[in-house]
C-alpha cells in the first residue's frame, strides 16, 4: 500500500511574505515530516481591511520569488483564481477533491487558532484537515492548550502543537517601516525588498 503524500497549507494575504513565514513553513516541513508546503496567497481577504493590501497578482510575485528556491516548496493561485472573497474551507474542499490521495496539513499561527471561529464554516475545516499550530510569542501554554481542548471537544478537531523557532515579524510591522522609511532588511528575503523598493510599494 502506497504512503499517502503529506503536504501542509500555508495561506495567508502575504501582505508581504516574510521570513517568519518562512520559517514557519520550513519547521512544519520537518517536524510533521511534510513531502511539501503549499504557499495560498489569498484573493480578497474579507476579515481584513482591505485598503492596504496589494493587488493579488504583486503579492503572488512576492510569494513566488521567496520561494523559488526552496525544492518543497510550492504554490497555489487557487483562491485568486477563484475571484470573490477567500474562504479557506472553500480551498481545502477544492484541494481535497481535486487530490484525494494527499493527507493535508493545514498551517496556522496562535492567533488564528483563537479567532478561527470568526471564520467562514470553520467546522468545515476541522472536518477536513488536521491543525498544525505554530507556537508564537504573547502567547501562555496554558491558553494555547484551553484553546485546543476547547476547539477540540466542539468540533471534534484534531490539532497538532508545532514548536517553532519563534521569529517575531509580521507583515504589519513591515507596512508600517517601509512608510516611515525604516529599514526592512533581515525581515524579508532581499530581493523581496528590491521589489517593494524599486516600486515604491506600501508608499501610499
Amino acid at each position: 500500500m502506497n504512503k499517502k503524500k503529506r503536504v501542509g497549507i500555508m495561506g495567508g494575504t502575504f501582505n508581504p511574505i516574510h521570513l517568519g513565514h518562512l520559517i514557519v513553513a520550513e519547521n512544519a516541513y520537518e517536524e510533521l515530516e511534510l513531502d511539501e508546503v503549499l504557499f495560498i496567497p489569498c484573493g480578497m481577504p474579507y476579515l481584513k481591511d482591505t485598503n492596504e493590501v496589494l493587488d493579488p497578482k504583486i503579492r503572488i510575485s512576492l510569494v513566488g520569488e521567496a520561494i523559488d528556491d526552496n525544492p518543497h516548496f510550492a504554490m497555489s493561485t487557487i483562491e485568486v483564481d477563484r475571484g470573490g472573497n477567500s474562504y479557506s474551507y472553500e480551498t481545502i474542499e477544492e484541494l481535497k477533491k481535486a487530490n484525494p490521495d494527499i493527507d493535508y496539513f493545514f498551517l496556522v499561527g496562535a492567533d488564528s487558532l483563537f479567532s478561527i471561529e470568526e471564520w467562514k464554516y470553520p467546522e468545515k475545516i476541522f472536518q477536513q484537515v488536521t491543525v498544525a499550530v505554530a507556537i508564537r510569542s504573547g502567547y501562555t501554554p496554558e491558553g494555547l492548550d484551553a484553546q485546543i481542548k476547547a476547539l477540540e471537544e466542539k468540533y471534534r478537531a484534531k490539532i497538532l502543537k508545532l514548536p517553532c523557532r519563534s521569529v517575531d515579524i509580521s507583515s504589519t510591522q513591515i507596512r508600517e517601516r517601509v512608510k516611515n522609511n525604516k529599514s526592512i532588511r533581515y525581515m524579508v528575503r532581499y530581493k523581496t525588498e528590491q521589489v517593494i523598493r524599486k516600486n515604491g510599494l506600501y508608499l501610499n
